[in-house]
């Protein structure tokens, strides 16, 4: 009690005069899904702090701050109070304490591999913005990776491996392929939300990952092939198509699967590459090289961080033309989703030449939505933006790209605008 009394008054009155409730709603929700946090008991303008912090399964800590005046009566809803300067975001931004989150570490990225356990969304809010005061209230939320009702099967059938993911009731559902990109192994939460929204989705490994490869150094089609096939098969999948989802490195395996295999009626490609990158792929008697690149454009920004967007070569200049990927051949239609921050590569130079090609053939324009402010890592609605982490393939840590809001906004939108071109094309 007596370290209470030689504290100012102002700092105590608030918490001993009344009681502080926070809500969050809802209590549980898949990660994609918005943030509603309202408080009550707080005095008319009252200075208050908001810290969230999300946890990854390495033991990373993700946080942000947001600095609020309590309303007339008391009270404070982020959907219309707006956060002031000094936090991490400003303005009227319900979920910013979502897509605001950052690690300690700034060269880690979010990743969840059990897509079955939920994580935790800590709220805290503080008295007062800086220093902060003492603790009024705290709320938990939890946000799930896979959706009442969805089924999760590993697939071990021949070669291909991989979790398929299906959708409730009976079926059939329309089917998709994703595909992540060079960082190898099993990333599932892509297919466990698609699968929430009424895909039955494969998450499809292709190095790394058991019996696979261990290394990219060459990749077959005739994998990819046996995975299609896999899926025009499976009885809970609807057919006569299915479609495709590739992020990076998945992006190129996507646009390699549609030029040369059958039964993909669309196919969306975040921040891709028209150019097969990183190891050879080869199909019957045709082999794609990998693209070289110049290890002199490197370049390093700040100390031990490097910028490689410029580190390819380009694919129309010889003989960098046998490397890039015969996008005429294919009878599928294209959803590019482009950032326009990108820094691992020119995703919107690669976008612009799958146009060009497709136009050359007479084929459909695929459609193109770019994202200014919007990196490399466009991911699911409200994960972290990842700003830079270690390159497999490179051997150190790298700069992504993006800006934080622009970079969320850019990811509620592609996740709508990519489950609206799927159902389009797969559901006819």
């Amino acid at each position: 009690m007596l370290c209470l009394l030689h504290r100012p008054l102002a700092r105590i009155l608030p918490a001993c005069a009344m009681s502080v409730s926070m809500k969050v709603s809802p209590g549980h929700c898949l990660i994609d899904e918005p943030l509603r946090v309202s408080v009550s008991g707080l005095s008319p303008g009252q200075a208050v702090t908001l810290q969230a912090e999300m946890t990854d399964e390495g033991g990373e800590a993700f946080t942000s701050l947001s600095r609020y005046h309590a309303g007339s009566s008391g009270e404070l809803d982020l959907s219309k109070c707006p956060a002031l300067e000094g936090g991490s975001f400003t303005g009227v931004e319900p979920e910013g304490p979502l897509w605001a989150l950052q690690p300690k570490n700034p060269l880690r990225r979010f990743l969840r591999k059990d897509v079955e356990t939920p994580i935790q969304l800590k709220l805290s809010l503080y008295q007062d913005h800086e220093p902060l005061g003492q603790l009024l209230a705290t709320s938990t939320q939890e946000r799930g990776f896979i959706g009442a009702g969805v089924s999760r099967i590993p697939v071990r059938e021949g070669k291909v491996r991989g979790s398929l993911f299906l959708p409730p009731g009976e079926g059939p559902f329309p089917g998709v392929i994703e595909i992540q990109g060079t960082g190898g192994g099993l990333l599932e939460y892509k297919a466990s939300l698609l699968a929430a929204k009424g895909f039955a989705t494969l998450a499809l490994a292709y190095y790394g990952y058991e019996d696979l490869p261990k290394q990219m150094k060459h990749f077959h089609l005739e994998y990819f092939e046996e995975a299609v096939n896999f899926m025009l098969k499976h009885p809970k999948v609807k057919g006569p198509g299915i479609g495709l989802l590739g992020h990076s490195k998945g992006g190129d395996l996507v646009l390699s699967m549609t030029a040369f295999l059958k039964g993909i009626p669309a196919a969306a490609v975040v921040n891709g590459s028209l150019a097969n990158v990183g190891a050879d792929l080869h199909y019957r008697d045709i082999t794609l090289p990998a693209i070289g690149f110049d290890i002199n454009k490197i370049k390093f920004p700040q100390p031990g961080v490097a910028d490689i967007s410029n580190v390819l070569n380009n694919p129309l200049e010889e003989p960098n033309r046998a490397s890039l990927i015969p996008l005429g051949r294919a009878d599928s239609k294209f959803l590019f989703i482009v950032g326009q921050e990108d820094k691992n590569w020119k995703s919107d130079f690669f976008a612009k030449i799958a146009c060009d090609l497709l136009t050359e053939q007479g084929k459909e324009k695929p459609e193109v939505v770019c994202y200014p402010g919007a990196g490399h890592y466009i991911e699911p609605p409200y994960f972290p933006l990842c700003k830079a982490s270690m390159h497999r393939l490179v051997g150190f840590p790298v700069i992504w790209g993006g800006e934080m809001k622009a970079h969320a906004m850019a990811q509620v939108d592609s996740w709508h605008r990519i489950q609206a071109f799927l159902h389009k094309h797969l559901d006819q």
